[in-house]
């Protein structure tokens, strides 16, 4: 598999075009970002910690039946995936009340939510990933009402089966990101899980082991990541 051009580079990882039209390199780098990229920073061993965090996360979801971009381990900061036609929204599903929504609804942190809710949002930088509904999806043409049906279905299927894997391990799985993309006619779920993407919160404590370490300037961001994937069995040597 021989790696090529880059073909987009994001706040946190690159990805690169490969001798197979049906296959891509993502490289996971050691760059963090928040705030729309207003505050940047780059972490040592970070794109290594997500690398291999996101694959152990993709293989436990593929075990149980949600078919993901994910193929193989590369090297310690980069996969091959295969290659998805992305649909441009951002499914999120809370399962405790944490940040933006908090903010908009005025409701305080830490609130557990049942059922767990859901929402869209616009993948588009430039205009910091404002919400969205089903509505807006289908007027402009960003995804079928068929294709958001399917990824409303597989973001609670990926949340069964993700809670209980962090319960396990003694930690709150609060909310969480997901991308999803079109492979040969199948919505299958794309880009990455790791704690960039995710809040996580220890079960008894609620310390917080994510990236609100690092927006909030709270440190050890990258030792957070690693103490989650120790707990869940990440092999990271």
């Amino acid at each position: 598999m021989e790696k090529k051009d880059e073909l987009y580079k994001g706040k946190a990882k690159s990805v690169y075009a490969t001798d197979d039209a049906k296959r891509l390199v993502m490289l996971f780098r050691n760059d963090t970002s928040a705030f729309d990229g207003k505050k940047k920073e780059a972490l040592d061993r970070k794109g290594m910690v997500n690398n291999k965090f996101n694959a152990f996360i993709m293989e436990k979801l593929e075990a149980a039946g949600i078919e993901t971009h994910f193929e193989k381990l590369l090297n310690d900061q980069e996969s091959l995936v295969k290659r998805l036609t992305m649909l441009p929204v951002e499914c999120v599903v809370r399962n405790i009340s944490a940040g933006s929504i908090c903010r908009r609804l005025g409701v305080q942190e830490g609130l557990d939510l049942n059922p767990p809710t859901f929402e869209f949002f616009l993948k588009n930088d430039d205009l910091g990933d404002p919400m969205i509904n089903e509505f807006h999806i289908q007027s402009f043409g960003w995804a079928t009402p068929e294709q958001v049906e399917i990824m409303k279905a597989l973001a609670f299927k990926v949340n069964g089966v993700l809670k209980a894997l962090f319960d396990a391990a003694g930690l709150l799985l609060v909310d969480y990101k997901l991308e999803f993309g079109v492979y040969e006619g199948r919505v299958i779920l794309g880009d990455e899980f790791t704690p960039d993407g995710c809040r996580l919160w220890d079960k008894e404590t609620r310390k917080k082991l994510d990236k609100d370490r690092f927006r909030q300037g709270l440190g050890g961001v990258v030792e957070a990541y690693e103490e989650v994937g120790h707990r869940l069995g990440v092999k990271f040597d």
